[in-house]
């Protein structure tokens, strides 16, 4: 997508109104507009015609309604709504236009719904993989998170409401996560943490920006003079409105004093907040200046004015509409990644499958309502179970049984609203190890009736992997293993049915270490949204030729990745970023870690063959070209990736070099069919080698300028 460029003019009249009308109002009337007078709303000023400013989570759909004032459901039919892909799937496709009408959708949706402010999309960092909200977040590497952002922002904008980007930044832990202080490297920050808040902002053209939990040298996010001041105002000359996370605000004076606009919080004491009640005494006393209220509210007219708030041709918006759920459908399609395909078990056939045997809780288990703020109320949700179903129809025979349990009917008799809590215990906790002597039992009876059952079915899919459980704000996970004793399972099935097709679900990689050997098929599926059964199932028959691509490392073991091996994670405090550039992928590649998949793998039931590589220089720009062939006999699609090589300091007197990804483009071509792409790379020239590939582990060409 291209980025976003303002009319100079109509911004420099947009200003001069919002000083203007800034101008008319009393300390009480501002004061009102700068803090959270419910739960999501902001005050608004009747007299002058201005409205409250109305926010809604996230970045999977717009959540449900609840009261101003407590965290509970309103309880109406009018909430439901149309159900994305989270945003690692959406990364998963490598596609800018995806990610652009998945942003329309919610746009859409939140207009429909009467939003002006849309929590999302969320593109921190995959520094670790055990990030209880990785689901909600793109991807590890900077660029394609930048990019993929940009366009989703850019979509959800084009119907008057505004994206709010978060969380700013390197808020890439739920551990104790209001006060942990992230120990950084500013050189770090900057080249690997900052840029996609930058491609979101600039390129994308956010209107909003969320500030983080947690502590950055020493400040908290969202009272930052070095975060919001010098590098969002000063350096990036970002005029937009800055939010604050709910109850990360701290203080009134330095709230006060820096570039934050709106302070919300999870409490109904909405004049007690920092930047309420307090913030006029101080105003009043002389330790605060009024001009510091003012220009806090200019930023928001500015807003409400930019979204057309105030002047009657504010876009309508719609939602639950067929066109929303076929992009959603989409999504979902090229979101599934192909891991594993040895003997061409996939896709399976039709016609062969008279009896098929579903094994797994995911397989019948619906997702859309956890997570944490991203969860909402889905106008439906096709399981795997019931795209399976839906797509062989009445002349094949479709069971199901659980083969594990996760004891979810036990956990949802004891649960209360988790948001009430989420400022307690220092606003998150990593996630105790499982007690397996709870239903040690019924786990081996289920595992044996799986094992008894599947030699009587043509076909067997196993539909496992993680859920919100594990995937949730508020906590991280403890390691990498599956849950509920998967692991078991899956080497007892797959010894005895090695054909069986398997699909792990799950926002974050899981140890496939015990069973990967024995298995011929392996999917990876994300949380869908509500089409994302059909979609699966699209692609486990082959209506659907898989094209999605991993947008992180697939490690073997928590302890294979630098945050966890070189970094510090959530100790006395502090969490140190000890890797430095080494994160993600590029650890894997300096220092030669084989992870379980790598960083850009997907397969396709075709081939492709990348033909007549070039590269060259167009003034302050490289380009590089290619010809892509599909030389199998299915239509499908390809992503080509450009690296380029970096160094990283040496180690025995050798240079550490490893790629980074630069550029990206996905082309669909039907059997036989070329076509040539050019990607320009941004950023200037680079130093480094310059290689073109399928994945990081595909290189296909080198070149050097």
């Amino acid at each position: 997508m291209e980025p976003m460029v303002k009319d100079r003019d109509n911004e420099k009249e947009l200003w001069q109104k919002a000083e203007e009308l800034t101008g008319k109002l009393t300390l009480d009337e501002k004061i009102g507009m700068i803090h959270g007078a419910r739960l999501f709303q902001t005050q608004g000023v009747s007299r002058l015609g201005i409205p409250p400013l109305k926010m809604s989570d996230g970045p999977m759909g717009v959540r449900q309604e609840f009261l101003p004032d407590q965290w509970k459901a309103v309880g109406n039919t009018d909430d439901y709504v149309t159900y994305l892909p989270c945003c690692s799937a959406l990364a998963a496709t490598w596609n800018r236009t995806v990610c652009y009408e998945a942003g329309k959708v919610l746009g859409a949706e939140a207009r429909g719904r009467g939003k002006d402010v849309i929590l999302a999309p969320g593109v921190n960092l995959k520094r670790s993989p055990l990030c209880g909200r990785n689901f909600e977040y793109f991807s590890e590497d900077p660029y394609l998170t930048g990019e993929l952002a940009a366009a989703f922002v850019q979509g959800v904008q084009s119907f008057d409401v505004a994206a709010c980007v978060k969380h700013f930044a390197v808020n890439n832990q739920e551990t104790e996560r209001l006060w942990m202080e992230v120990k950084i490297d500013e050189a770090v920050l900057r080249e690997l943490y900052l840029p996609a808040f930058y491609a979101a902002l600039k390129k994308g053209g956010a209107y909003t920006v969320m500030g983080a939990y947690n502590k950055l040298y020493g400040e908290h996010c969202c009272q930052s003079e070095f975060l919001l001041k010098q590098i969002l105002r000063t350096e990036w000359e970002y005029d937009g409105v800055v939010i604050s996370d709910w109850g990360a605000v701290h203080d009134t004076q330095a709230a006060a004093d820096s570039q934050l606009d709106i302070e919300m919080s999870v409490t109904s004491d909405f004049d007690a907040y920092f930047m309420a009640a307090p913030l006029k005494k101080a105003i009043e006393e002389g330790r605060v200046k009024e001009e510091a209220v003012n220009e806090k509210v200019t930023r928001i007219l500015a807003l409400m004015m930019r979204l057309h708030m105030m002047d009657g041709t504010r876009k309508r918006g719609c939602y639950n509409t067929e066109g929303h759920r076929q992009t959603a459908l989409q999504a979902a399609r090229e979101s599934v990644v192909l891991l594993k395909n040895e003997k061409g078990r996939l896709p399976l056939s039709r016609e062969e499958g008279k009896k098929v045997l579903v094994i797994g809780e995911n397989g019948n288990r619906t997702h859309s309502d956890g997570g944490g703020s991203g969860e909402i109320k889905a106008l439906y949700e096709i399981t795997p179970l019931m795209g399976i179903k839906k797509l062989l129809g009445g002349n094949a025979q479709v069971d199901y049984i659980p083969g594990y349990t996760s004891g979810q009917k036990e956990k949802e008799a004891g649960q209360v609203n988790w948001q009430q809590a989420s400022l307690e215990q220092g606003g998150g906790h990593t996630q105790r190890q499982e007690d397996k002597e709870a239903f040690a039992k019924e786990r081996t009876r289920l595992l044996r009736q799986a094992l008894e059952l599947a030699p009587l079915y043509d076909q067997v899919i196993f539909v496992g992997g993680l859920n919100h459980d594990q995937d949730c704000e508020g906590s991280d996970r403890a390691d990498m293993k599956l849950p509920y004793e998967q692991d078991r399972l899956l080497l007892e099935l797959l010894s005895l049915r090695p054909d069986t097709a398997v699909v792990l679900l799950g926002g974050s990689p899981v140890e496939m270490g015990r069973w990967i050997d024995r298995a011929d098929s392996l999917v990876w599926a994300w949380y869908g949204g509500m089409e994302g059964g059909t979609a699966l199932a699209e692609v486990l028959y082959g209506l659907v030729n898989p094209s999605g691509k991993l947008p992180e490392s697939f490690y073997k073991t928590h302890m294979d990745c630098s945050a966890h091996c070189l970094g510090e994670f959530g100790k006395k405090g502090q969490v140190e970023y000890r890797e430095g550039r080494l994160a993600g992928y590029r650890y894997l590649e300096a220092w030669g870690v084989e992870p379980e998949f790598c960083f850009g793998h997907g397969l396709s039931y075709t081939t492709f063959s990348l033909e007549g590589g070039a590269a060259c220089k167009r003034g302050e720009k490289v380009c590089v070209s290619c010809i892509v062939r599909n030389t199998g006999n299915r239509g499908g699609a390809e992503t080509v990736q450009v690296y380029v090589s970096s160094q990283a300091g040496e180690r025995g007197g050798i240079p550490v070099v490893f790629w980074e990804l630069k550029g990206f483009e996905k082309v669909f071509l039907e059997p036989g069919e070329t076509k040539n792409i050019v990607i320009e790379l941004e950023g200037g020239l680079p130093e480094g080698r310059i290689a073109l590939g399928t994945s990081l582990k595909e290189i296909r060409m080198e070149f050097s300028l």
